[in-house]
């Protein structure tokens, strides 16, 4: 029997990270043929992650271009996929996530009428701003997809209750299959300076800050507050591994130098980033991936943002909505500081976003579906 021909595409580090666990299940079964076409759209740590897990993209479109504009970057990735969904001609285009490579891809996939599936689907806001421009991409790539793989019974919620085409599925998130692998293994940081950190016996305050909405003064206030605490507590050591994006090491320089306890740190490796997070007192972060591995680990965590597409971390009490004012960040960190009652009562760790086998779980949709039928999907 001919193979299924699936295709992956992807372009940030979260997204190759996520899409780990299916490349790896569609590499297990006989039944696919996988193709993987990265856009490189964050091209640097996007490479990090291929070295890390092996991976090998049979198509690099190496997109990235300094300070790119959304615009031209959507109209790139458009003219550049097509000739390659032409070439390959896949039963399936599998997306992960929210990035503009994410909602492009499916885009030139409608386009060809290529059905897709959307991996880390459902996630809502509900505020078309927030996240900029991945609230907008999310909601779009529902309209497109014929196959919703949903982290969380919310996330199914919104599809349906958004009249989504296709079939909504229930599968947690593959990220929580890249944790339990990466932190099953015991081996030592590869970066020096955690190395360096890990016999003392401080408490580690973990912070990430990215986002394109809070570029600017946001992002100087998160920085800012995170080196108050640094000064107000030298038992403590703050580590920021730094985002590459100019915006970010512009904004960072508020902070003040040579603060011994205020580490500043290139980009972690999958491994490093999962170690410091299960080492680490508590997160700061923008970020929405963290915001579930921190969940997990029983990580309480500091949400930079106003509103989140993770409400299940709020409502579990692992986290918390602190925007970027820095008196509010202040005032929570406090109190996870100076308050053991308040500390323990975020400090535990939840499955909320699954159970680790969600790459396993999808393989098991995606064949049951084709031994059922091989016309393919009809949106």
């Amino acid at each position: 029997m001919e193979k299924v021909r699936t295709l992956c595409v992807f372009g940030t580090r979260p997204e190759a990270i996520k899409m780990v666990p299916i490349v790896r299940a569609l590499e297990r079964s006989e039944m696919f043929s996988n193709t993987i076409c990265v856009t490189a759209q964050h091209r640097e740590l996007l490479d990090g992650v291929l070295r890390s897990f092996s991976i090998l993209p049979d198509y690099d479109l190496n997109i990235m271009e300094p300070d790119q504009e959304i615009s031209s970057l959507t109209a790139r990735l458009l003219q550049t996929l097509d000739p390659i969904l032409r070439e390959t001609s896949p039963d399936l285009l599998l997306v992960q996530g929210d990035t503009t490579t994410a909602f492009a891809s499916a885009l030139a996939a409608f386009y060809r009428r290529i059905p897709v599936a959307h991996v880390e689907a459902g996630l809502r806001t509900g505020s078309l701003s927030r996240p900029y421009p991945e609230e907008a991409n999310r909601r779009l790539l529902g309209q497109i997809a014929c196959l919703h793989f949903a982290p969380t019974q919310g996330n199914a919620n919104n599809l349906r209750r958004e009249n989504v085409p296709g079939s909504v599925y229930i599968t947690g998130n593959t990220g929580m299959d890249v944790l339990r692998d990466s932190l099953a293994e015991d081996a030592p940081y590869q970066n020096s300076v955690l190395r360096s950190l890990e016999p003392q016996n401080r408490k580690i305050l973990l912070l990430t800050c990215h986002r394109r909405e809070n570029r600017g003064k946001p992002m100087e206030a998160v920085f800012a507050a995170a080196a108050s605490l640094a000064v107000r507590y030298p038992e403590i050591t703050v580590v920021l591994p730094l985002h590459r994006s100019p915006a970010v090491q512009k904004a960072v320089q508020i902070c003040p130098a040579n603060l011994p306890n205020f580490l500043l740190l290139d980009p972690l490796s999958v491994s490093d980033m999962h170690r410091l997070l299960r080492r680490c007192y508590f997160v700061m972060t923008d970020s929405g991936g963290l915001q579930e591995e921190a969940a997990a680990l029983g990580k309480p965590t500091l949400v930079l943002r106003t509103e989140t597409e993770r409400p299940e971390c709020l409502l579990a009490g692992t986290a918390c909505l602190c925007g970027t004012d820095s008196e509010k960040i202040l005032r929570t960190a406090r109190q996870l500081l100076e308050d053991p009652v308040c500390y323990r009562r975020m400090a535990v760790a939840t499955n909320i976003f699954g159970d680790g086998h969600s790459g396993e779980r999808i393989l098991r949709i995606l064949t049951e579906y084709f031994q059922k039928t091989r016309e393919g999907f009809e949106c």
